[in-house]
């Protein structure tokens, strides 16, 4: 391999979407960008349902057409059995450009992004894997790296700033900040595997997932673009617990069978791999960043696969973090401020899709009731014959990219405080949660964390910054951006 360097402007840990992401990013504005990553590629990991979200990331780090022309499988939108009701969503009815997204085999879509990410001047190391770092107080600065593969290289790395995108392992969050904590009120476990020879879903759009709710459960169907239907479910813990008396393969094979909507695409299909399972995958870090770290993807914060956000909170949480790294390392705002921004940015986009899948997990309220509450979580003023919009900004992430890149307020986060007593009640969480194991650090980040503002205005977004993407991507000043358009008004006029 080839030698790492001694020191760099910015190290990433982790070399899946949130690493790459953020590492293509620092590297096509100009900084010296060494990222690590402990296994060598392709690698397996679950998750293979894209938000569009995360096609406007993919086109701002270059690597879209790279992903459309891949194969993988279009997707469309999603198609619900839940609870009593059916329906179905089209991204078509988004408003920004990106209209659908794509089902991945992760193995090859990390690769993707991996081999992206060096083709753009970022050093890419594999089979690397950060031992320790040390510190100057709180702030990292050097990083004892050792080789897992093809030799036994070690050496000392340091740097300005660190990524920390070492993904659920979480580096920085379980080692050195010990702030990560569980979320009890998604104590849920996953089991899956992979078919062959399953029908093809002819209800919803083009390519869509299949979600079908099942008693204390729900399950998912994702087509592949190498025929292959991935296949999980999604039970609380408890529940787990008491129905699998009979071995995991077993208990998965009999879920199946309680959901008409998956069990019907399976009905001529084969297993072809091993069944998995994983629980307890459901925590956030009390803080998302710090002096000279940052904390992307699942080393901050995993939710829950009922939305699929994993890859969007990826992208999401590396533009956010990458942004902030470029104007500071440019001196266009201070280390402070540039913190402050990352954290209430990024947590409340996990604040608002938690708020949004606790609602969903009841399943006796229907779609209405999920529009309304998709409504209560936005900036903006639906119309009602328009009550889905909502929903389908949210559940595509683009809700996330609009309010950080147009300077949108943080009135939000006020709503989801508001309205945390009233859906995480005893009332409203279902039955085989424990009302008084609610998670505590939860309710504290959800209320009274940040201060907020009752009008629209500079002063209400975020810090008064926004996600600057052309000509630089960096944080811009809401303030300067309503002079500019005062300043177009006025030329205009």
């Amino acid at each position: 391999m080839s030698t790492l360097p001694k020191s760099t402007q910015v190290l990433v840990i982790g070399g899946g979407p949130a690493g790459s992401t953020a590492a293509t990013l620092l590297a096509r504005e100009g900084f010296d960008v060494t990222l690590v990553e402990k296994a060598v590629g392709p690698r397996y990991h679950i998750g293979e349902s894209l938000l569009p979200s995360s096609m406007e990331v993919l086109e701002l780090i270059g690597a879209k057409e790279k992903v459309d022309a891949y194969g993988f499988q279009r997707k469309d939108g999603a198609y619900l059995e839940w609870g009593s009701e059916t329906w179905s969503f089209q991204f078509a009815q988004l408003n920004g450009k990106q209209k659908h997204s794509y089902q991945v085999r992760r193995a090859d879509f990390d690769k993707l992004l991996l081999d992206h990410a060096s083709s753009q001047g970022v050093k890419v190391f594999e089979g690397i894997e950060v031992r320790e770092l040390s510190f100057n107080g709180t702030r990292p600065q050097s990083a004892i790296w050792s080789q897992t593969s093809g030799g036994n290289s070690s050496g000392e790395l340091s740097f300005d700033f660190v990524i920390d995108a070492s993904g659920r392992a979480g580096l920085m969050a379980t080692r050195y900040l010990k702030n990560r904590r569980q979320n009890n009120i998604f104590q849920n476990v996953a089991v899956w595997g992979y078919w062959k020879g399953a029908s093809k879903l002819t209800k919803g759009p083009e390519g869509a997932i299949g979600v079908g709710s099942i008693p204390e459960g729900w399950l998912w169907a994702i087509p592949l673009h190498d025929g292959t239907l991935s296949v999980g479910v999604v039970l609380h813990r408890e529940a787990y617990k008491a129905q699998r008396s009979a071995n995991l393969k077993e208990f998965y094979l009999n879920a199946i069978a309680e959901c008409p909507l998956v069990a019907e695409l399976l009905t001529q299909a084969e297993l072809v791999s091993s069944v998995e399972a994983e629980q307890d995958y459901s925590y956030t870090a009390e803080s998302f960043c710090g002096p000279g770290y940052f904390l992307v993807g699942d080393a901050a914060c995993f939710l829950d696969p009922l939305l699929s956000t994993g890859v969007h909170l990826a992208n999401f949480s590396a533009m956010l973090a990458s942004a902030s790294i470029a104007s500071v390392l440019r001196n266009e705002v201070t280390e402070d401020q540039a913190l402050s921004f990352y954290e209430k940015s990024y947590r409340q986009a996990y604040l608002r899709f938690l708020m949004m899948v606790s609602f969903l997990y009841d399943q006796k309220r229907g779609q209405k009731a999920y529009y309304q509450e998709a409504q209560d979580l936005t900036h903006n003023d639906y119309k009602a014959d328009a009550a889905n919009a909502a929903f389908v900004n949210i559940v595509s992430g683009m809700e996330d990219l609009t309010e950080v890149q147009d300077g949108i307020d943080n009135q939000v986060t006020e709503k989801i405080s508001q309205r945390v007593a009233k859906n995480l009640s005893m009332d409203d969480v279902r039955e085989n949660y424990d009302p008084e194991a609610l998670d505590p650090q939860i309710m504290q980040a959800m209320e009274g964390t940040f201060s907020f503002s009752k009008d629209l205005s500079v002063e209400a977004a975020i810090d008064g910054f926004y996600v600057v993407t052309q000509p630089r991507l960096g944080l811009g000043r809401v303030q300067h951006k309503a002079e500019e358009l005062l300043s177009s008004e006025l030329v205009h006029s």
